[in-house]
C-alpha cells in the first residue's frame, strides 16, 4: 500500500471530519451546514473557494507551478431519507435523514486529499476539488454542469469515487465504456369504469389492466433486446382502490428503467407506451403514460479510464485493479459531468467481510479504513496528471 505520508498523519482527523458530516446529514439542495464545513476547511488550507454553485455545491482551487493544464475531482455532499440503524455512536441526529451511501466518507476523502496535495506542491497546474450537492435522485450533477461548472472552472478531465461494499477493502474497479446505468422513471395511470365488486359485469377493471400490464412489460427485455444487450424494466408501486367490495376507476402503476445505451434507452419508451396502449385497448380502457429520462448512463472515457488505472495500481498495486468489472445498473449524476468532460468514475472496495451491509441499507455505515486509500488515490492521481 503506498500511503503519502501527508495523508498518514491525518488519518485521525479525517476521521473525526467523517464522523462529525456522518452525524448530520444533509439531504438534496439543503446541504448548508456541510457546504460550510467543507468550504471552512478549505479556506483553513490556504485554497480558493467558490460558494453556492447549485444552491450548496463548493469548488475549491488549487493553483501551483506554471502549468497551464487542470483536472477537477468530484465528491457528493448529500445524504438520504432514511432512518438510520447502524448503532455507532456518531449515528445521525438528524431524524429520518442518513449518510446512508457513504458520502461522508467520500467529501472527507477529497477534503483530505486538498489538504495533503495543498502540501506536497508537487502538481504543476490547477486542481478543482468539486463538492456537487444532490447526488440522490435530484442531479445536483446536471445542475452544477448547467450552471456553469466548466465555463467557470475550465478543466480537461474530472474524476468522480464511489466506496464499493462489496468489494474488498484495499481494491479498486474501473472500465472504459459504461461502468453504471441510465436512470429513467415511468408512471402509467389505467383509467376503467368502478363497478360493485360483486357486479363486475358493469364495470371495466383497472386490476385486469395493471395485472396484465405488468406481466407484459417483462416482455420488452426478453423479447425484444439483443441478448448481448442489456436493460431492466421494474415495476416498483402499484396504486389503487380503497376498500374490499369496490373495483376502482383508476389505478396507478410507477417503476423504473435501467439501460446502458441510448438506442436500448429508446427502444424500451417505445415498446412501454405501445404495450399500455394496446393492453388499455384490449380491456376497452385509457391509459397515459409519463416518461421521465432521468440520470444517463455513467460512460467513463478511454484515456482517462487508463490515467485512473495507473494511479490506483499506483496506490494498491496492479493485482488490486479490476479493469474490467461487471457494470452495475445503479445510476449516478457523475453522468452529466462526463457528457460534458471526458473522464473516469472508479468503484472503490470497502468491504471488510461478506456480512458488510450494502450502500443505501440502514444499517451501513462507511469503512474509516479505506479513508487513506481514497484520498492517496486523488493524491496520486492529480500528482500524475498534472506532473511537473
Amino acid at each position: 500500500m503506498n500511503i503519502p505520508p501527508e495523508i498518514a498523519a491525518i488519518v485521525p482527523e479525517m476521521k473525526e471530519w467523517r464522523h462529525h458530516i456522518h452525524a448530520h446529514p444533509e439531504t438534496a439542495f439543503e446541504e448548508r451546514a456541510t457546504a460550510a464545513f467543507v468550504a471552512d476547511r478549505l479556506e483553513s488550507f490556504g485554497l480558493e473557494v467558490h460558494r453556492g454553485l447549485a444552491k450548496t455545491g463548493v469548488v475549491g482551487v488549487l493553483r501551483h507551478g506554471s502549468g497551464n493544464d487542470a483536472i477537477g475531482l468530484r465528491a457528493d455532499l448529500d445524504a438520504l431519507h432514511i432512518q438510520e440503524r447502524s448503532g455507532v455512536p456518531y449515528a445521525s441526529r438528524n431524524e429520518g435523514r442518513m449518510h446512508a451511501c457513504g458520502h461522508d466518507g467520500h467529501t472527507t476523502m477529497l477534503l483530505g486529499a486538498a489538504r495533503a496535495l495543498t502540501r506536497r506542491k508537487k502538481v504543476n497546474g490547477t486542481v478543482y476539488f468539486i463538492f456537487q450537492p444532490a447526488e440522490e435522485n435530484e442531479g445536483g450533477g446536471r445542475v452544477m454542469v448547467e450552471e456553469g461548472l466548466f465555463e467557470r472552472f475550465p478543466m480537461a478531465a474530472v474524476f468522480g469515487m464511489h466506496n464499493w461494499p462489496r468489494l474488498p477493502a484495499g481494491s479498486f474497479a474501473m472500465r472504459a465504456g459504461p461502468l453504471m446505468g441510465a436512470y429513467d422513471i415511468f408512471e402509467i395511470v389505467g383509467t376503467g369504469k368502478g363497478a360493485h365488486a360483486a357486479m363486475a359485469y358493469a364495470g371495466k377493471d383497472p386490476m385486469l389492466f395493471a395485472a396484465h400490464c405488468i406481466s407484459a412489460l417483462q416482455t420488452i427485455v426478453a423479447r425484444n433486446l439483443h441478448p448481448q444487450d442489456a436493460g431492466v424494466v421494474t415495476v416498483t408501486q402499484v396504486h389503487g382502490g380503497d376498500t374490499w367490495n369496490v373495483i376502482p376507476q383508476e389505478v396507478v402503476l410507477r417503476g423504473t428503467v435501467r439501460t446502458f445505451k441510448r438506442e436500448v434507452q429508446d427502444l424500451i419508451e417505445e415498446r412501454l407506451r405501445g404495450i399500455v396502449g394496446g393492453v388499455a385497448a384490449t380491456f376497452d380502457m385509457t391509459a397515459t403514460v409519463r416518461y421521465e429520462r432521468r440520470y444517463p448512463a455513467t460512460v467513463n472515457s478511454e484515456a482517462e479510464t487508463r490515467h485512473a488505472i495507473t494511479a490506483a495500481s499506483a496506490v494498491v498495486g496492479a493485482s488490486n485493479v479490476d479493469t474490467n468489472p461487471t457494470p452495475e445498473m445503479g445510476s449516478e449524476d457523475f453522468s452529466f459531468m462526463l457528457q460534458a468532460r471526458p473522464g473516469c468514475y472508479v468503484w472503490l472496495g470497502a468491504g471488510a467481510d461478506v456480512d458488510t451491509p450494502n450502500i443505501h441499507s440502514p444499517h451501513y455505515d462507511f469503512n474509516d479504513d479505506v479513508l487513506q486509500i481514497g484520498a492517496s488515490y486523488w493524491v496520486t492521481l492529480a500528482e500524475q496528471q498534472l506532473a511537473a
